[in-house]
């Protein structure tokens, strides 16, 4: 977090509840964490979530995005009290590498012109195995670039609008050139991450039986803080004294807030932090930030609380 980022209402220091996010014993880090897995093909995500469970002695498991069993790539997941932040990984925007199969011999020129008819808003219905109603609605469709034509295989890259089916797209661009279907798909982003910091199923295992057996940190490469989670969100950093009262389920008061994020909106999510940036829950802004910065009243009502109310005494 970069303070010109931030309008300082107030210069806090820290008491000594509570502990930076990355200082957190691995303990509590496996009953809080985030990890964003490589998922492979064939289980489904769920299934993936529960081995994840299994593995790591977790109370309760849950993926964000769910990924086809045939279709694999970036499966975000949250751990125990982790779960509380999956909303803020809600509706997150994708991208895919995948290859589409055409039916017969097309020209390069008229696939790519093909192609650009489905970028921007769409219509389309999403397939019949699937966990959403059967109706047609809109998605958008930012870029569908195509990366390589190797006979009847074309392989492409599309980035687009959560809930977004490149299966159905693919069927689409074939209704107009004689025919194509999706043979492969990996998705290679959710929001802002990426490839780059995966972890795979075995990595995991292996790091967290290290951990267990000669006390080996490596396994804080695979489980991130929760907090990593929401790093995409505007935030609201709250003075110490304030962190029981939002624990506890009450809104956040303006006079309660040491930082906020420029450019907050009534009605957005944000997260709020303590001084040493553990998340305390996911709120809804009443204000703008230079009205919490100004005004006296409501700034967030509480929408999910994720701290335990024990760690931050009343001040």
């Amino acid at each position: 977090m970069l303070i010109m980022d931030f309008i300082v209402k107030s210069n806090d220091m820290p008491t000594d509840y509570g502990r930076y996010p990355g200082a957190r014993p691995v303990e509590e880090l496996l009953k809080s964490g985030f990890i964003l897995l490589d998922k492979w093909p064939g289980p489904t995500s769920r299934d993936v979530a529960s081995t994840v469970k299994k593995i790591l002695g977790a109370g309760k498991s849950g993926h964000c995005g769910t990924l086809d069993p045939s279709v694999s790539g970036v499966l975000p997941l949250c751990l125990d009290s982790a779960t509380k932040v999956m909303p803020a990984l809600q509706g997150l925007d994708k991208e895919y590498v995948g290859v589409m199969r055409l039916h017969k011999d097309v020209g390069k020129a008229e696939l790519l012109a093909t192609t650009k008819k489905f970028i921007g808003k769409i219509k389309q219905t999403p397939p019949v195995r699937s966990a959403v109603a059967r109706r047609e609605r809109e998605r958008n469709v930012y870029s569908f670039d195509i990366l390589e034509v190797d006979g009847r295989d074309v392989l492409f890259r599309m980035s687009c609008q959560a809930g977004t089916y490149v299966r159905v797209v693919c069927h689409q661009i074939g209704k107009l050139i004689g025919g194509a279907n999706m043979t492969e798909l990996r998705r290679t982003k959710v929001g802002r991450f990426t490839e780059e910091k995966l972890v795979r199923m075995e990595d995991l295992a292996d790091a967290y039986a290290e951990w267990k057996e000669n006390g080996s940190e490596e396994i804080r490469n695979c489980v991130l803080p929760m907090e990593a989670a929401i790093e995409h969100l505007p935030k609201i950093i709250i003075k110490d004294s304030s962190v029981f009262s939002i624990a506890s389920g009450s809104p956040l008061y303006s006079v309660g807030i040491s930082k906020v994020s420029k450019g907050i909106a009534p009605g957005e999510l944000v997260a709020i932090l303590t001084l040493k940036g553990e998340l305390v829950a996911l709120s809804k802004a009443v204000m703008t930030s230079e009205e919490m910065a100004k005004r006296k009243g409501v700034a967030a009502k509480t929408d999910s609380v994720v701290m335990d109310r024990k760690i931050y005494p009343k001040m």
